[in-house]
């Protein structure tokens, strides 16, 4: 389970600990991934969050820890050595003790079968990598709240047999409760044909002042009615049959709807079976919703300002750190090669000293321009390195490859004729470049890398300078 967490993390939790601070709804998360570095990652966070988190690293020791405590929510991954992660769901779900706890699958299989077989084995969610901690901490939190609702409603039918029976006896039980409550409740007994048995519609049975509101009728004219079709279908015209899928199958249902009411316009909408009917519960998430969208306008400009260059708008150093450690572990698994580029101005600050700062800062940013112009690919970086230097990291390419690119762009640079009278060798500024290229390995770190394109940029330079030198002792 390979977590992408970029530089900007820390702000992202502390947001999301004052925002779940306030709903103050905490619970114990298993999480089961064979890498420790992700279980070491991802436990660090949750328990930053508020949560209690335990960890396990494989399918065969996550059992054992689940009979010995039950934990709230399970995060799990797909690909694992003994035991898979649709295995494990498969084996948790069969066993009545663990089967209502949720499963929230984390991987990095992105296609429609993946994620059809999680749900059918039992998943109650899917999360696609690489993601973003804020949608972890909204999805644990649904499932959590499904878990309370289900709680809440098993103990207000638990000793009895018939659903509808139960309703009726307790309606006076349930009033104060219904009544008090902001957000809408509701019990609906399925309706179905007398000749194939389907569901047909929902009557209701139970429904409180919130609910009503909503359907902008009084509680007794719906008691009694059959209402939920024709409401849902005008909301999503699959809602209805998903409902009908809750009663059919057992599994619960839970998301947020756009539906516009007065100031609000956004609901989580949750439906559990409850006998042959179904107990919904609607809570107005619209300030939820809203901060959100304000989080993720906020996130984004940060991620901007964190990982850009403020002169030359390209990638700052922190990016290239930690975008060439991505790169280094990535490709050390699949052993391709690895090419970085250092790359330097030619005497920079004799042409500071004779044009000026801010010919200077136009100079760098002409030249970052033009870097990333010849650089094309998705999955290259351009990185202003410190000063008048720069670095190219060339995942998946040879040395020959990536001296074909320190040829374009020693070229590119010198077709901008930029004036250059405090040059030593030319009239317009040029650059050098040092390359070197391997295959990753874990026992090295990056800045063996680094250091060697370092030493290749040294001999470029001693060499006459407008030219690159290759690092070609490389183990």
């Amino acid at each position: 389970m390979d977590i992408h967490l970029n530089s900007i993390t820390t702000l992202k939790i502390d947001n999301f600990i004052t925002m779940t601070d306030s709903i103050n709804t905490k619970g114990t998360i298993l999480l089961i991934d064979d890498l420790p570095e992700n279980l070491h990652l991802l436990n660090n966070l949750l328990i930053q969050l508020g949560y209690t988190v335990r960890s396990a690293t494989s399918g065969k020791m996550a059992l054992k820890m689940l009979s010995v405590k039950l934990p709230d929510v399970i995060l799990l991954d797909i690909k694992m050595p003994d035991m898979d992660g649709f295995q494990v769901c498969t084996v948790i779900k069969a066993d009545e003790r663990l089967r209502d706890i949720p499963i929230i699958f984390i991987s990095a299989l992105n296609n429609a079968a993946d994620k059809v077989k999680a749900f059918t084995c039992g998943g109650g969610d899917y999360i696609t990598k690489p993601f973003q901690i804020e949608e972890i901490v909204v999805r644990i939190e649904n499932q959590l709240l499904i878990q309370r609702q289900k709680i809440a409603l098993q103990q207000e039918v638990k000793k009895r047999q018939e659903t509808e029976e139960v309703l009726y006896q307790s309606r006076a039980l349930l009033s104060n409760v219904l009544n008090s409550t902001l957000d809408g409740i509701a019990a609906l007994q399925s309706v179905r044909a007398s000749q194939t048995g389907e569901i047909e519609d929902f009557r209701c049975l139970v429904v409180n002042p919130a609910i009503a509101q909503a359907f902008n009728r009084s509680r007794e004219e719906l008691i009694g009615k059959l209402m939920l079709k024709r409401f849902l279908k005008r909301i999503n015209p699959s809602l209805f049959e998903r409902v009908v899928a809750v009663v059919e199958t057992g599994e619960p249902l839970a998301e947020d709807i756009y539906y516009p009411l007065g100031e609000s316009s956004w609901y989580h909408f949750a439906a559990v079976k409850l006998g042959d009917g179904v107990a919904l519960a609607v809570r107005d998430v619209t300030s939820r919703k809203n901060m959100e969208l304000e989080l993720q306008i906020a996130n984004r400009e940060l991620r901007l300002l964190a990982h850009l260059d403020g002169l030359t708008k390209i990638a700052n150093r922190r990016c290239f750190d930690d975008f060439l450690q991505h790169q280094w572990r990535r490709l050390s698994r699949s052993q391709q090669q690895l090419s970085l580029l250092m790359l330097d101005v030619d005497f920079f600050k004799p042409y500071n000293d004779l044009y000026g700062h801010q010919r200077g800062d136009d100079c760098l940013i002409d030249i970052a321009r033009t870097i990333q112009k010849i650089i094309s690919r998705p999955t290259d970086l351009v990185a202003r390195y410190g000063g008048e230097e720069f670095a190219i990291v060339l995942p998946e390419t040879r040395q020959d490859g990536a001296i074909v690119i320190a040829q374009i762009i020693i070229k590119a640079i010198q077709n901008l004729k930029i004036p250059h009278q405090a040059s030593a060798i030319t009239d317009c500024v040029t650059v050098s470049i040092g390359i070197a290229s391997m295959i990753p390995v874990l026992d090295f770190s990056t800045d063996f890398l680094i250091d060697q394109a370092d030493q290749a940029l040294y001999c470029a330079k001693q060499q006459g300078r407008n030219s690159y030198y290759v690092k070609s002792d490389i183990t």
